[in-house]
């Protein structure tokens, strides 16, 4: 993984600038910026557009990263394009040994040459992390989309939510629209001001619908934060071109079919009722507190837990939540170098809270195919923690999806 964008130009340069023809709308936040983009796709499908979906990372197939009317990338196609632009990127780094093509920028321009070559309306293009950095912000956007701010990859971006606005602003072009979704006021205020610099209209999600939820747009995907991106979503499309306008029964209805799997996404498995629920830094642990807590009022009773995580920082966000609604928490260390070890996260666990801590085994936890057999038939079980854990439990509830490609992630 390399930060700049140098490459990415150089790339695309060289391609004839793919991601020149479609319109655009980019998204980056701290959290948020996969629903909401899956939920701006799913309005314009509505709406009868033909659209691009690019994202990261993937749950369990590489393709996912790149669709097209939902239509997943398939392998053949990526071991094509890989193959097309192995010359383009070593020609394009010629003067520039050292600066070749990344992973993420290989999938980058998979996308914007498959959405060109698929003929698509309008692209959704996810960041990939941060903004002002990220190879996907060669794009020149219809409209620009900040959903919120908060701590995580502080390394890379930053240690204060006003740094890591700062470079997610940096998504932000002269003279096109920006919508922010809830934010703390430190990171608006430097997301304001560098919008105000480039003069690009913002336009807040808490200036137009207000504070009262009941006045947000509803959508199928649960939790209160849903639907603050369901507004989010429905703002960046009320704010593209004439020519893609959508009318607000179609928004509505698009709101109301998003699919977008590992966000409080309900399942049964074995008698069970199971629900996955990514939650990887302490902002979407906030929100997972308040999912949980309203899961222990409609059932009278505390789920089990199935939690991984990465890094010793998402790690202690998480354990502050889980350890607190847990019936017992079975720790499982996901199939990733930066994951956090069983050993590791149970030294998290405060002494009292010790006796809740089992280590978790998912080959025995999930079996087989649409199998659990943690607890008893009709009890909750939820898994909670890193993306790549929930794609894990993925593959083996629905081996349909194809063996995980866990190897072919960035960082």
């Amino acid at each position: 993984m390399k930060f700049g964008i140098d490459r990415m130009q150089r790339l695309a340069a060289a391609l004839g600038h793919p991601e020149r023809s479609y319109p655009v709308i980019h998204v980056a936040g701290t959290n948020g910026k996969g629903s909401v983009s899956a939920m701006i796709e799913s309005i314009l499908r509505t709406a009868g557009r033909s659209t691009g979906l690019y994202t990261s990372p993937h749950l369990v197939k590489l393709g996912e990263r790149v669709q097209v009317n939902r239509r997943l990338l398939t392998e053949e196609e990526i071991v094509a394009y890989a193959r097309e632009l192995r010359p383009v990127a070593e020609q394009a780094a010629v003067f520039a040994a050292d600066e070749h093509a990344t992973f993420f920028e290989f999938m980058t321009a998979m996308a914007f040459l498959q959405f060109q070559r698929n003929r698509v309306d309008v692209a959704v293009v996810e960041v990939g992390m941060g903004g002002r950095l990220d190879a996907t912000n060669i794009v020149s956007p219809a409209v620009s989309v900040i959903t919120s701010i908060g701590l995580d990859h502080c390394a890379e971006l930053g240690d204060t939510v006003e740094k890591i606005a700062r470079e997610k602003a940096g998504i932000i072009k002269p003279g096109r629209p920006v919508v922010i979704g809830r934010m703390p006021p430190g990171a608006e205020r430097v997301i304001r001001e560098v919008a105000a610099d480039r003069q690009a209209p913002v336009h807040s999600v808490r200036d137009v619908f207000g504070e009262d939820l009941a006045r947000y747009p509803e959508t199928n995907l649960e939790g209160e934060y849903q639907r603050w991106n369901a507004a989010t979503a429905a703002l960046a499309v009320r704010l593209l071109p004439a020519a893609l306008q959508t009318e607000d029964q179609v928004v509505a209805r698009g709101l109301r079919q998003v699919d977008w799997p590992g966000r409080w996404q309900r399942l049964e498995a074995g008698g069970r009722h199971l629900i996955l629920d990514a939650s990887h830094n302490p902002e979407g642990a906030r929100e997972l507190a308040k999912n949980l807590a309203k899961l222990e009022r409609e059932t009278g009773r505390k789920p089990l837990i199935i939690a991984g995580a990465l890094g010793e920082f998402r790690a202690r966000a998480l354990l502050d939540v889980v350890l607190s609604h847990a019936a017992s928490l079975h720790l499982v260390t996901p199939n990733q170098a930066r994951a956090t070890p069983y050993d590791e996260m149970r030294a998290l666990v405060p002494e009292a809270s010790r006796a809740l801590v089992q280590r978790g085994d998912l080959a025995n936890i999930f079996p087989t195919p649409r199998t659990c057999t943690l607890g008893q038939p009709g009890d909750t079980v939820v898994v909670t923690g890193s993306i790549y854990l929930l794609g894990e439990v993925l593959e083996r509830l629905d081996p349909g999806r194809g063996t995980r490609e866990d190897k072919l992630q960035d960082f």
